[in-house]
């Protein structure tokens, strides 16, 4: 897998999980499954972090969103 494909869905992953995160606390129930979402989006941003040789910066992030939707986007 591509390391900017690995790093744009961890943090679309990790994005979608805080909503249910939140929902899950403000029912008081135990928010299991937002934290294996959790581990699987930090999992792929590890990955990301690990592959490419330097790591990725705050400001690549944008380029890198922008590379990977223009290059699976039809």
């Amino acid at each position: 897998m591509d390391t900017d494909l690995a790093l744009v869905l961890g943090l679309i992953i990790a994005a979608l999980s805080v909503p249910s995160i939140l929902s899950a606390i403000s029912d008081k129930r135990a928010p299991r499954a937002s934290a294996i979402t959790i581990l699987i989006a930090g999992g792929l941003i590890v990955f990301a972090i690990q592959g490419k040789p330097g790591g990725y910066n705050m400001e690549q992030i944008p380029d890198v969103f922008v590379n990977v939707f223009a290059r699976y986007m039809p």
